[in-house]
């Protein structure tokens, strides 16, 4: 978890989630980021709505004063805001990881990971950028998560199992692994996943069949 003050992409309920982290970590946040006009100047938790999304003056401090944190859910946006940080100001977005996660100290972490309250990430798993990681959510040991994986609140990825790029995970999940799901595929709310889920398929289920 990084200790560096923070501004917020994301004024939204995820971005909510990841100021209580910061707060939660005593990490100061600046202030929030959001192209919402009717947002700005507003306050959460005393913490100001500065501004939108490209506005320099605010832009600049990031790399230099404060680190930044991409709190959308909407992957194309999440992708957008990663690219504009790494290329305009030469930075990485920081993990928000909550003070109740429990991650092992042999697991690989990337960048702009959000972690909420109850998430356990085992020994030597790995989670690439970009992922969402909801509450009482499960990474198991020697798992792999690709970049920008979405896995909703209680489910569980478990040992040997790879999760490739883009996935989306609902809630209440189990991934039985050893086994793969494929590049930007989805698993609805509560499945259990028995065997390799093509890239880009929609499966649901108990055991999860595509839809």
């Amino acid at each position: 978890m990084n200790t560096n003050p923070i501004i917020i992409f994301g004024a939204s309920g995820f971005g909510k989630a990841a100021l209580e982290i910061f707060q939660s970590n005593q990490v100061v946040v600046y202030g929030f980021l959001d192209d919402d006009e009717k947002l700005h100047n507003t306050e959460i938790n005393e913490v100001t709505v500065l501004g939108n999304t490209e506005d320099h003056g605010f832009l600049k401090l990031i790399g230099k004063k404060c680190d930044a944190f991409v709190a959308e859910t909407e992957q194309s946006v999440r992708k957008k805001y990663f690219k504009m940080l790494n290329e305009k100001r030469k930075v990485m977005p920081a993990n928000a990881i909550h003070s109740q996660a429990v991650i092992s100290s042999n697991a690989h972490f990337s960048y702009g990971i959000f972690a909420n309250a109850g998430v356990t990430v085992g020994s030597f798993a790995k989670v690439g950028q970009g992922c969402i990681l909801q509450s009482n959510s499960v990474v198991d040991y020697e798992a792999t998560l690709g970049e920008y994986v979405h896995l909703g609140a209680g489910s569980v990825v478990h040992s040997g199992a790879t999760v490739e790029d883009n996935v989306f995970i609902g809630a209440g999940v189990t991934i039985a692994g050893p086994l793969t799901v494929g590049k930007g595929a989805r698993i609805g709310a509560g499945s259990v996943v028995v065997e390799p889920v093509k890239a880009g398929a929609t499966v649901f289920g108990n055991p999860a069949k595509p839809i």
